[in-house]
C-alpha cells in the first residue's frame, strides 16, 4: 500500500458540482482520521459528457497550483482526445465529437449544440481555433503536462489499466490511457496494486490487485474516491 495517506478520485466528466462535494468528503475524512500529509490523485477524464468541463479543469488546475506536493492530476483518454483535436482537428475531431465533446465545447462558450452530426473540415478547424483561444495557453499547457501515472509504495494510480506482463515503469502511454485486454485476469505477479478509472462499475471495488472507482459520476451522480492508508486499510467515499 502507499507510503502515506492517499485519496484517489474517479472520473469527473464535467461534474464540477460533484468535485466540490467529494473534496468536502475528503476534508471530512482527513479530519476524522487525522491523516498526515495526505495526497489527492485524480485519475483523469475531467472533460466531456457532463455540463461543466471548463469549471472542472479550472478547479483542478488551481488545486495543483496551490498544493503541488499534495495534488496530482493524471491524464485520461478524454484529455488526450481534446489535445489531439487541437493539434489536428480534421483527422482527430470526429472521434472526439463522438465521445462526448459537445458539452465541453459548450462549456467554453462555443455553439456546439448547433453543429451538424458530421462537421466539415473548415468547421472543425474553426472550432479548434476558438477552443484553443477560450481554453487559454495556460490551461492548454497544463493539460499537455499531465502525467500518466503516480505511485507510492506498491500502489500505482493510472487512468485505464496496465499490461500485467510488463513492469509499471515499462507501460506504454496507450495502455495507461486506454487499458489492456489482460488487465483484469488476476493479481499482478509483482504485488503492485493498480487504482484506476475508465471502466465504469456499478460499485467501487478493491480486489485482485485492482481498485476500480469509475462509478460513471456524470450520469449517476455518484463520484467515488478511495481513501488508502499505509497499513492497508481503505474506505470508499462517495457523493
Amino acid at each position: 500500500m502507499p507510503g502515506r495517506a492517499v485519496y484517489v478520485v474517479g472520473d469527473l466528466h464535467g461534474r464540477a458540482d460533484l468535485l466540490e462535494q467529494i473534496l468536502e468528503e475528503i476534508d471530512r475524512d482527513i479530519g476524522e482520521t487525522k491523516a498526515q500529509n495526505p495526497h489527492l490523485v485524480f485519475v483523469g477524464d475531467y472533460v466531456d459528457f457532463g455540463p461543466d468541463s471548463a469549471g472542472v479543469l479550472d478547479r483542478l488546475a488551481d488545486l495543483t497550483t496551490e498544493l503541488p506536493q499534495n495534488v496530482t492530476c493524471l491524464m485520461g483518454d478524454h484529455e488526450r482526445m481534446l489535445l489531439d483535436f487541437l493539434a489536428d482537428p480534421v483527422i482527430r475531431g470526429p472521434r472526439w465529437l463522438r465521445s462526448g465533446a459537445r458539452p465541453t465545447l459548450i462549456s467554453y462558450g462555443l455553439p456546439a449544440a448547433e453543429l451538424p452530426k458530421a462537421p466539415g473540415p473548415d468547421t472543425l478547424i474553426e472550432l479548434a481555433a476558438l477552443l484553443k483561444s477560450n481554453l487559454t495557453e495556460e490551461r492548454h499547457a497544463w493539460l499537455q503536462a499531465l502525467p500518466l501515472s503516480w505511485s507510492s509504495g506498491n500502489l500505482w494510480v493510472v487512468h485505464a489499466g496496465a499490461d500485467p506482463h510488463h513492469a509499471m515503469t515499462d507501460q506504454s502511454a496507450r495502455t495507461l490511457l486506454w487499458g489492456h485486454p489482460e488487465f483484469d485476469i488476476g493479481p499482478r505477479p509483482d504485488g503492485v496494486w493498480v487504482a484506476h478509472g475508465h471502466q465504469p462499475v456499478e460499485e467501487p471495488a478493491l480486489r485482485d490487485g485492482r481498485i476500480a472507482i469509475d462509478t460513471e459520476a456524470w450520469t449517476t451522480g455518484r463520484l467515488t474516491a478511495c481513501a488508502l492508508r499505509p497499513d492497508g486499510n481503505h474506505r470508499f467515499l462517495q457523493t
